[in-house]
């Protein structure tokens, strides 16, 4: 059997995949399954040994290039490339038109949710058969259940998100515990208050792990260095791909992050984490794992420090 898996972002969104990876691994061993993805989280499915080939998609460049002739020569290229392999099933479990326009692309049985299930509904036209999920569940729970309904293979499997990091070498690392501190997201909306995170930073140094700030673009990194500049003995983490920054997260003893696909990598990797949510709700789409997983705060009533510092006490005593 043959399988492609069309989940093509947000970085938590792909994360949330990943069990199903596991679960169909399991049902069909010698299935071959490939995924379908955007080229800057294709790293997260190369992680998983069940996943044969990463077929990457840019839509989110070529949307800002579209005058451009490479663009279009890149698109042609990709529905070469995703439509030279005939699969058994072509499963979409994003549920947005984009995702249904790529599943058109391949060859194979294409399904996905209904149109009453589907975060777009307009999405279930193009798809030869569809599935009612329902949509008060988390999404990794969306996810598998709609995999279980397509494959017809029991729901009671147990959370296997089935990566491992890869191992890293960090020389600009101190030696002992670490806790990685995400303090980047992409709204403003969603940042945690600066003089919060110093607080933390202080009280984890107390406890003798040293704070890491990983940080992507300039403005994070800036936020990185005041709060290390407040936080003495804290450390800012240098350009870090994605491989990178799970190979530092897997060495840590606690992750503790706002709203950000990062803190999702950290509960995949069973690293006790605590997701801090400040404008949205994470009923749905929070941290999820079989691990030390905590989601603290919602839309508009952010976690307290001591809050924090009361869990992430309770995370390392685990």
């Amino acid at each position: 059997m043959r399988i492609l898996l069309v989940k093509t972002s947000s970085l938590g969104d792909v994360i949330h995949n990943l069990p199903v990876v596991s679960d169909l691994r399991r049902s069909f061993p010698e299935a071959r399954i490939d995924w379908c993805v955007e080229e800057a989280f294709a790293d997260v499915p190369s992680m998983h040994p069940g996943v044969g080939q990463v077929i990457p998609v840019a839509i989110r460049r070529w949307r800002k290039n579209l005058g451009g002739l490479a663009t279009w020569r890149e698109m042609r290229d990709f529905r070469r490339r995703i439509g030279e392999t005939r699969y058994d099933v072509v499963l979409d479990t994003q549920g947005l038109l984009k995702s249904a326009l790529i599943a058109r692309q391949a060859q194979g049985r294409r399904c996905g949710y209904a149109a009453e299930a589907a975060r777009e509904p307009l999405a279930a036209r193009f798809y030869d058969a569809t599935f009612v999920i329902p949509r008060n569940v988390h999404a990794v729970q969306r996810n598998r259940w709609l995999a279980a309904a397509v494959f017809d293979y029991p729901l009671d499997l147990p959370l296997d998100y089935g990566i491992a990091a890869p191992v890293g070498a960090f020389s600009w690392l101190p030696k002992g515990p670490l806790a990685v501190l995400l303090t980047a997201t992409s709204r403003d909306d969603k940042l945690w208050d600066e003089r919060h995170w110093c607080a933390v930073g202080r009280a984890l140094l107390a406890r003798g792990l040293t704070p890491v700030l990983p940080s992507g673009h300039a403005l994070e990194r800036q936020r990185a260095e005041r709060l290390a500049a407040a936080v003495v003995g804290s450390v800012v983490a240098p350009p870090l791909r994605l491989p990178q920054v799970a190979a530092l997260i897997a060495r840590a003893s606690l992750a503790i992050g706002v709203d950000t696909g990062l803190a999702h990598l950290a509960a995949a990797l069973r690293v006790p984490v605590l997701a801090l949510y400040i404008a949205t709700d994470p009923a749905l789409t929070g941290v999820c794992g079989t691990g030390f997983v905590r989601n603290l705060g919602g839309a508009g009533t952010p976690p307290s420090v001591q809050e924090v510092l009361t869990v992430a006490a309770q995370a390392l005593r685990a």
